[in-house]
């Protein structure tokens, strides 16, 4: 099982972006599929979560609005599209999948990782 996160990059504050996730090994119709970033000396954050069905979608307050969760089982990928980018925004971001297929908050349900990929927001 693979989870490769990429698109990261630099961008200037009100910016966009979008990272994805490539998923490989496992039968992503069935997983969930979570995002978290992780800021430089602070503690992995959830992002945002989607269901198996993607029926399920949940993302936390500081980025409502701004941030979309989506995936393509046709091509195995998960997205998460990033519009009005603040710079604390900055961190690495990971992405996650999980067997019950629900996209959870936390951390320790998901079974496997991605790299993760460096969104550098500029004020």
């Amino acid at each position: 099982v693979q989870l490769q996160a990429c698109g990261g990059g630099l961008v200037q504050a009100g910016g966009s972006l979008r990272v994805s996730c490539v998923v490989s090994g496992l039968r992503f119709s069935n997983w969930g599929l979570g995002w978290f970033r992780q800021a430089l000396g602070k503690e992995r954050e959830f992002v945002a979560g989607i269901s198996w069905s993607g029926g399920s979608i949940d993302c936390v307050d500081s980025v409502r609005g701004r941030f979309e969760i989506s995936r393509d089982l046709a091509k195995n990928m998960a997205y998460l599209q990033m519009n009005s980018l603040k710079p604390e925004d900055t961190a690495v971001y990971y992405c996650a999948a999980d067997s019950n297929g629900v996209g959870y908050r936390e951390s320790n349900e998901y079974e496997f990782w991605g790299q993760g990929t460096q969104v550098t927001v500029s004020s």
